[in-house]
Order: C-alpha cells, then sequence, then structure tokens
C-alpha cells in the first residue's frame, strides 16, 4: 500500500496495490498492520458504515465530540465522490484548513481522516456507494455539524451541472465560528 500526505499531516491517502489480469483485480483493503505502522498508532475500528447517494447529494461536514470522537478511514467503492475532511482542532497549527481528494471506485484510494476533524462529500457520478470505518460508535448526542460552504473554511467543491441536495441536518448546521471545536 502506497501512502500519499496531504497538505495537512495528519489526514493520509492510502493508494492499494492492485493485482490485475483478464480475469479481474484483486487488492487488499485494510490490513490493520500496515495501517497502524502508516498513522503511527494502533487503531480499533468499531463500526462500519455504507451509503448510497445520487448525483449532487452532499453529506457533510460532519463530526461527533468527545468521549465519542470518530476517525474514519473511508472509501468510494462505486462512482466517485469529492471528499473533504477540516480540521477543527483549535491547538492545530491547520486549524481550519481542509483537505479534499477524489475518490472513486476506479482510482480505489481511501482517506484516513482521524479525530478532531470534520467530514463530507459530494457525489459527483449518477449514483455512489460509500464505505466507511469508524473508530467510535454512533452518538446522537455528540453528532455535530458545520455548514458545507462556510466562506471561512472555503472548500472549493467541484462544479456540479445539477443542485447540490442536503437532508434538513445539513442545511441547518452550524457555521464555522458558531460549532463546537476540540481543544
Amino acid at each position: 500500500m502506497k501512502i500519499v500526505n496531504t497538505k495537512i499531516p495528519d489526514v493520509l491517502i492510502l493508494e492499494p496495490n492492485l493485482f490485475g489480469d483478464d480475469r479481474g483485480f484483486f487488492f487488499e483493503s485494510f490490513n490493520a498492520k500496515v495501517f497502524d505502522a502508516a498513522v503511527g498508532k494502533t487503531v480499533n475500528f468499531l463500526q462500519d458504515n455504507h451509503s448510497k447517494s445520487s448525483k449532487g447529494v452532499l453529506r457533510g461536514l460532519h463530526y461527533q465530540l468527545a468521549p465519542f470522537a470518530q476517525a474514519k478511514l473511508v472509501r468510494c467503492v462505486v462512482g466517485e465522490v469529492f471528499d473533504v475532511a477540516v480540521d477543527i482542532r483549535k491547538s492545530s497549527r491547520t486549524f481550519g484548513q481542509w483537505v479534499g481528494v477524489h475518490l472513486s471506485a476506479e482510482n480505489k484510494r481511501q482517506l484516513w481522516i482521524p479525530e478532531g476533524f470534520a467530514h463530507g462529500f459530494v457525489t459527483l457520478s449518477d449514483q455512489a456507494e460509500f464505505l466507511y470505518k469508524t473508530t467510535n460508535y454512533y452518538a446522537p448526542d455528540c453528532d455535530r455539524g458545520i455548514l458545507w460552504d462556510d466562506k471561512d473554511i472555503g472548500i472549493k467543491w467541484p462544479e456540479l451541472n445539477t443542485p447540490i441536495l442536503l437532508s434538513d441536518k445539513d442545511q441547518n448546521a452550524k457555521g464555522f465560528k458558531e460549532a463546537d471545536h476540540f481543544i
């Protein structure tokens, strides 16, 4: 597996070694030993999630506060998404910065998003199926969100030829300055 650094050192892109022939392909999508060495600590995933979205669906920017903060390992297995991680750790030198990565069934990339980051994605293809492993369980009382188009963050989302589709929760999320942040 190839590890690619991003402009935020704690957020990593993982590119698998793909073995293919005329029958199809094979790759190792997760190996705890390799993954833990790449992120520099032992990670225990507790929950796997799977979502399906149509073109223009934007999910996020979501995060959970302690004691149920979640780190995530995400990938797109059908279609393509633009995936974003925003640093919401007040003590970080990259506080308020974001990383955006195209994840697709074709490129088979994964993105590691540690605790202390808000996460979201927009579906670029007609349909996308998105998988993510989390290090903590969903806890509604700790669930938070930040507006996807907050000017203080300034995410450059890809241009779409379709309207952005948001849940009520995401439409009513707080702005970056008003949101609960990590210390």
